[in-house]
């Protein structure tokens, strides 16, 4: 469990820094801002309203539910890797939403429109951070 612990924190870092690191890409490749169709906007925003569900989804019935599996059998190798798979998909999902304001910087939208992604990738990242099962 260590391990697994240690490995996943170490990813969460990574993309923590990565999500700064798209931030700073977006804003030096970026175009300059142009005027985009509200369209796109509403585009990227309901598909990250929907991230931001599977996220939940996906920390319920991978996290959470292996969480308890865990704690009830610390050995299991199939609960453990389900249990890591779990922060796996929510990290990548969480990248993901911050993926969409990088790609709306390189179209042309503002900083201040991309900027609510990055955060809310960040934030989500950073708050579901790897916790050991049985002490929530």
């Amino acid at each position: 469990m260590p391990g697994a612990l240690r490995t996943l924190r170490a990813v969460q870092w990574t993309m923590l820094g990565s999500i700064v690191v798209c931030a700073v890409i977006g804003e030096v490749v970026g175009p300059s801002v142009r005027s985009m169709d509200p369209t796109l906007g509403y585009v990227f925003s309901t598909a990250a309203v929907a991230v931001v569900g599977v996220i939940f989804v996906v920390r319920r019935t991978l996290v959470l539910r292996s969480a308890e599996g865990l704690a009830a059998h610390p050995d299991d190798p199939t609960i453990l890797g389900h249990w890591k798979s779990g922060y796996f998909a929510t990290y990548s999902l969480c990248e993901g939403l911050a993926l969409f304001g990088l790609a709306q910087r390189l179209l042309g939208f503002n900083f201040q429109q991309s900027l609510l992604y990055y955060i809310g990738g960040f934030v989500l990242l950073f708050f579901f951070g790897p916790r050991e099962p049985g002490r929530s």
